[in-house]
Formats: structure tokens, C-alpha cells, sequence
């Protein structure tokens, strides 16, 4: 395995030259950035951030609407809430310098088990298993594991923690990353081309590209929201930084509804409004989906004389503010109706 690595490792995020330990603040944030997002996307982010703060400690003195701002469009906006925490627990607690082994990682904020092994491994070179998506379905085609996910997780664990070598733990990671990445991919996989192709017990059998066995995914169920434009004269909007806990914490957004399953009728919406006026509906409706739900929108336009209290802005200044991608459709669709 590490000989195929050495033969085939790819340009990483963080370009450590061969033979040089990775910058342990380079393969964390790359680590982070990179949970639930591909490569292609993250590069340019990761370029950025690295550019405006080059360590751990610029991160840490950085604040999180700084962070948030940058990690616009990347989603899943806990990670850099935890980013940011992480940062400035590493500044304080440790001097600025990462812990060396996984215990440590883990007792930082946003760090669990698969970021922990992999920092680890490889900035650390600790003799640790880094398992992740790829790692997973290359572990369960290995050894022909057919309990569905997300059960077998425990046994991938396990197995891969037993295929580390004592040596090079974190060249090994990154070959086990890349070879689910890149061989042994999901769909069509190229066993010809794989270094464990005579050990693979699923290419043996004939099923590899059934592993790993997934068990029957839920319907999501729709949830829906009613969001309030309220406008004053100098065309100023009323936006709201959302609690710091829970689904796009800390971001802003144009004020809503809770979003729901039952959606809402007229009265129960105007209890959760910005301020009485007279609301009225815009035509068409703003989709989004989520991890875990797909939402759909209606937008409720008004004006008022007597503006509430809150964060106003005009629509030229909204590139000022960190929106969710969610919040980015809402204001296109109310300026294209409203004009």
C-alpha cells in the first residue's frame, strides 16, 4: 500500500513536501473544511483562510463574524463556529501548538474521533486509524463486510485500526483516503489498479461495488416557513443573527417563522412577524435542502414608519454580512419579484 502512495500521492491541500512532517494547523483546517465537502470546493476556501490567517493563533484573534463572512457558500456552518472555538482553545490552553496525539485533539472543540486519528497520524505520525467515508468502504470490501451501515461502523474501525502499520502511520492514512477516493470509489470501481486487488474478499466474490451495505434511508419530511422583508423608507431591510447554538448558528437571515412540518396559516404566522404592518405574500416560493430536510419558503413582503429595533441594511450592503447560501436565495428571489 505505502508503495503504491509513494507512487500515485496526490497534490495535497496542505503541499507538504515528501519526507516533511504537514503543518498540524494546515491539516486540521483542511480536515474540517473537508467534512462533507469535496476537495474542488474547498480548495479555494482553504487558499483564503491560510492567506488571511496563516496560523492557528491569527485564527484565534480573528472574530467569528470574520469567520463566518469567509466560510460563506461552504455550509454546515457549525464547523466554523467550532473552527473558530477550536482556535482560540488551542491559543489559550496550549500556547498556540496543537496537542500531539488523539486524546488531546479530541478534547478540543469540534475535533471527534475520525479528525483526531487523522491529525494525529498524519502531522503527528501517530500510529492511529483515520476513518473516514473512503476509508469505510475500502475496510468493508477488503474484508467483505456485509452488515449494513451505519452499523458496521464499529467492525471498520476496528479492522482498519488493525491494517495501520507501525511505521509511516500518516503516509498510510493518506494512502487509505486516496485509494477510496480514487480506486476504490463508490460506483465502478478499478480493481485492476488496486494494491489489494488479490486480497479483496469483495472483488473475489464478485460484489464489490454492493459494499458498503447501506440500510433503507427515511423519507424527509418537508418543513416550511414563512420569511418576513420588512422595509423601511430609505430602503434599509430587517435582517436577524440566528441563536449561536443549532442549524446556522450565528449567521444572518431575513426574519422567519420557526420552519415546521404542519406549515402555518395566517394568524399563527403574524404572531412570529418583526412588527405589525400590512404583509403581503410575493409570488413563487424559495427552496433549500438540508442534510436531514428539505425546506420550502414563502417570502412576505411589507413596509413600515415605525421600524423596530435590529440590524438594518440596504440590499447594496448585504455583501457585508455573513449569509447562508439560504439566506442568498431569499434576497434574490424578493429583489427579482419586488424590483
Amino acid at each position: 500500500m505505502l508503495a503504491w502512495y509513494d507512487r500515485h500521492r496526490r497534490d495535497l491541500l496542505w503541499r507538504a513536501k515528501p519526507g516533511i512532517r504537514p503543518d498540524p494547523y494546515r491539516v486540521w483546517l483542511s480536515e474540517i473544511m473537508l467534512q462533507q465537502t469535496t476537495v474542488v470546493t474547498v480548495a479555494p476556501y482553504f487558499d483564503r483562510f491560510v492567506a488571511r490567517w496563516p496560523d492557528v493563533s491569527a485564527l484565534a484573534r480573528a472574530s467569528l463574524d470574520e469567520v463566518l463572512h469567509q466560510w460563506q457558500g461552504l455550509g454546515y456552518y457549525a464547523r466554523a463556529r467550532n473552527l473558530h472555538a477550536c482556535a482560540k482553545a488551542v491559543a489559550e490552553r496550549h500556547g498556540g501548538r496543537f496537542p500531539d496525539d488523539a486524546a488531546g485533539l479530541r478534547a478540543l472543540p469540534g475535533i471527534g474521533d475520525y479528525t483526531a486519528a487523522a491529525i494525529a497520524a498524519i502531522a503527528f505520525d501517530r500510529r492511529e486509524a483515520a476513518v473516514d467515508g473512503n476509508v469505510e468502504r475500502v475496510v468493508a470490501r477488503l474484508f467483505a463486510v456485509m452488515e449494513a451501515m451505519p452499523a458496521a461502523k464499529p467492525r471498520l474501525r476496528a479492522l482498519a485500526r488493525d491494517l495501520v502499520p507501525p511505521l509511516r502511520a500518516g503516509d498510510f492514512a493518506q494512502a487509505m483516503m486516496d485509494l477510496g477516493a480514487t480506486i476504490c470509489t463508490p460506483r465502478k470501481p478499478r480493481c485492476v489498479l488496486c494494491p489489494w486487488s488479490e486480497d479483496c474478499a469483495a472483488r473475489a466474490g464478485g460484489f464489490a461495488e454492493d459494499l458498503p451495505a447501506r440500510a433503507e434511508k427515511p423519507e424527509r419530511a418537508l418543513r416550511q416557513g414563512i420569511v418576513f422583508w420588512l422595509a423601511r423608507g430609505d430602503g434599509s431591510v430587517l435582517l436577524r443573527r440566528r441563536p449561536e447554538s443549532g442549524l446556522l448558528g450565528g449567521m444572518i437571515e431575513v426574519p422567519s417563522t420557526p420552519w415546521r412540518e404542519s406549515g402555518w396559516d395566517d394568524n399563527e404566522a403574524l404572531a412570529h412577524a418583526p412588527a405589525i404592518a400590512r404583509w403581503k405574500p410575493l409570488l413563487g416560493t424559495v427552496r433549500h435542502g438540508f442534510t436531514h430536510f428539505p425546506l420550502a419558503l414563502i417570502i412576505w413582503a411589507a413596509t413600515t414608519e415605525s421600524p423596530p429595533g435590529g440590524i438594518w441594511a440596504r440590499p447594496e450592503q448585504f455583501k457585508d454580512y455573513a449569509f447562508p447560501t439560504l439566506t442568498k436565495k431569499v434576497v434574490k428571489h424578493a429583489l427579482s419579484v419586488l424590483g
